[in-house]
């Protein structure tokens, strides 16, 4: 699991770094786990861009994966690790022992051929699955349950962990990759482990016809248009947005705005908001 770099021939392989793939031991999914994925290129119902930038981008199959680790005490042999066009991270194939076949998020470290299970009594190893309750202090998980049963809905990107800090009644609190302290119920299931596929963070894609491929179109400055078409346009030259905070194309405040409900209910158990400026939080 590395980078792969270019010679300068060209502009675009100049900067450009992809992932080697060497963890990856199967080229072709596995059939009964994909299915068809509608792109809705931005759109709403209605055909109107919701989104914008958004389209194009190469065809993907839909792997389906087990993120809900609910065949409780029956193990299963990591079949093959491949490559999912939907995530940045790696995905597992697992042959459980009553022959059924599951995609899981690729811990780092996991190989093929290794044994993975999921439930309270679980052994303590990478790739398996348990309650939060059940789980030592300082460990690294993932692929965490909000809500038990629903599966896991975060700490799925590549190379995240999240730390299980302290445990009190029924909940259990954790340290998130994004710096956010917050408090889980004790019956939600994570995966042990930090996901894998850790140098993605530093991939450079080197030229604008990558972005393209991933379904991204370009994005136009707002002061680079006519005051018809934002209202940071407009000017003689090079001229400032004109305004004290940049706003949306409509007039909403962006680029740092808190755009978090005030009044949700999961408030109540954020311990520490997470550190960044901009965005949601």
């Amino acid at each position: 699991m590395g980078l792969r770099s270019f010679r300068p021939y060209t502009p675009g392989t100049r900067q450009a770094t992809i992932s080697d793939f060497s963890e990856v031991t199967k080229s072709e999914p596995e059939k009964s786990l994909t299915k068809y994925k509608h792109r809705k290129k931005g759109r709403n119902n209605r055909g109107v861009i919701t989104s914008r930038r958004r389209g194009g981008g190469h065809k993907r199959l839909y792997r389906q994966i087990d993120f809900r680790r609910d065949k409780h005490n029956i193990p299963a042999k990591v079949a093959a690790i491949e490559y999912d066009p939907n995530r940045n991270a790696r995905i597992a194939l697992l042959f459980y022992e009553d022959g059924e076949k599951r995609y899981i998020i690729c811990p780092a470290k996991l190989q093929v051929g290794a044994t993975v299970v999921a439930g309270e009594e679980s052994p303590f190893e990478i790739g398996n699955a348990l309650p939060l309750s059940k789980i030592p202090l300082g460990t690294d998980v993932h692929n965490i349950e909000l809500v038990a049963g629903r599966g896991g809905q975060i700490v799925r990107a590549a190379g995240t962990a999240a730390q299980v800090v302290a445990k009190e009644g029924d909940y259990v609190t954790l340290k998130l990759p994004s710096k956010e302290v917050r408090k889980v119920r004790k019956e939600c299931y994570a995966t042990i482990g930090q996901v894998g596929n850790v140098d993605d963070r530093n991939i450079s894609l080197g030229k604008a016809g990558k972005t393209r491929h991933l379904g991204r179109r370009p994005q136009v400055r707002g002061s680079a248009m006519n005051p018809v078409d934002h209202p940071h346009g407009g000017g003689e030259g090079r001229a400032p947005i004109g305004r004290s905070s940049p706003v949306t194309p409509w007039g909403k405040p962006t680029l740092g705005a808190k755009t978090r409900k005030s009044k949700k209910r999961s408030d109540a158990l954020i311990e520490r908001r997470r550190s960044r400026g901009k965005g949601r939080g």
